[in-house]
């Protein structure tokens, strides 16, 4: 199980313009970049039990995460 902050800059570093770029220029990246931090913040404090959850709950919260974390990769990818 892993305990490390999954920030977006971490994910992407060599995206860290174009990251910047977006969140400023782009409201819907903005919306979807406040929501994976959201998710990413839950995943993270109860991976870390700060907030412990159920199995399930937690794999539904990871899945969701992903699935942001795609739809912005595909923003940042996209010419």
């Amino acid at each position: 199980m892993a305990n490390t902050p999954h920030e977006l800059h971490e994910e992407f570093p060599n995206r860290a313009d174009k990251i910047h770029e977006l969140k400023t220029s782009n409201t819907h990246f903005s919306k979807l970049y406040d929501e994976y931090h959201e998710i990413n913040r839950k995943v993270h404090t109860a991976e870390t039990d700060i907030k412990p959850t159920s199995d399930e709950h937690l794999a539904d919260l990871r899945k969701e995460r992903l699935s942001l974390k795609d739809q912005l990769f595909a923003m940042l990818t996209a010419d």
